[in-house]
């Protein structure tokens, strides 16, 4: 997992997904124009940050990895299961759609999420040629949407899960992550015995696992190769936006995958 780095732009790749020749990064907030608090390549909108920045941030972004800024494909993020199966690039004047996972099989489209502390979650099926990002809270986590991943690449594009690359972003780690006790009652609901993995209570609070637990949600569907940066956004805030560690005074940092024409 390098660091890699684009005139200002510096970003995190995945082995799996460079050994693959996927573009792909994850970006850090290092870069770009926000001032404060959103230092500074902020590509998260309805934050305060100035649109028109906002905009120029995610440009340099595509343009780091020599992506076309109008291939982009992005959605309005909410912290469900719903997925977008798309085959073209979101013209400026549509509107985002409420998604938390993004899907094609055309070099030409740019996937594009935004995250601060959620999992950012890449796959790729090499054989059907098809990648896809998903957006991955606790909410998201528990209600499984990194099987609703999996599970519509299968229904839509005919993949195998056995054949699938996934790998797990920067994100907020376990020890940084402490859940209430309604939180942790749904966690046991919905995985059972795996949730003494998953769970861990310190100094009589909650800590749950994102990490532990989208990976576990990827092997029962059936994936085998899943890499884990095991980065933690709230620990290393000079390369990554943290809403809770940052009391939610901060941006966005942005994830794009594509598919490399042939």
């Amino acid at each position: 997992m390098p660091f890699r780095d684009s005139g200002t732009i510096r970003y995190l790749t995945f082995g799996l997904f460079d050994e693959a020749g996927l573009t792909h990064a994850v970006f850090t907030r290092r870069g770009g124009l926000s001032p404060e608090p959103w230092s500074s390549l902020n590509v998260g909108g309805l934050l305060g940050d100035d649109p028109d920045r906002v905009y120029r941030n995610r440009a340099l972004s595509f343009e780091a990895l020599k992506r076309a800024p109008q291939s982009v494909y992005d959605a309005w993020q909410v912290h469900g299961t719903e997925v977008i199966c798309t085959n073209s690039a979101r013209h400026a004047s549509e509107s985002h759609r409420k998604a938390d996972v993004i899907l094609t099989d055309r070099p030409e489209v740019t996937l594009f999420m935004r995250f601060a502390d959620c999992v950012p979650i890449f796959v790729f099926d090499p054989n059907k040629q098809v990648v896809g990002l998903a957006h991955a809270g606790w909410k998201g986590t528990i209600e499984g949407v990194a099987a609703r991943t999996v599970e519509t690449m299968s229904e839509v594009y005919g993949s195998k899960s056995a054949d699938i690359l996934a790998a797990i972003g920067p994100s907020i780690g376990p020890h940084h992550y402490e859940v209430g006790a309604e939180v942790a009652e749904q966690i046991w609901n919905k995985f059972g015995r795996d949730s003494d993995a998953l769970l861990e209570t310190k100094n009589g609070a909650i800590h749950f696992d994102l990490w532990a637990t989208n990976r576990l949600l990827l092997e029962r569907a059936g994936v085998k190769q899943i890499e884990i940066c095991g980065i933690c956004t709230a620990c290393h805030l000079e390369d990554w936006y943290s809403h809770r560690a940052e009391r939610g005074k901060t941006g966005r940092f942005g994830a794009l995958l594509a598919l490399n024409a042939s």
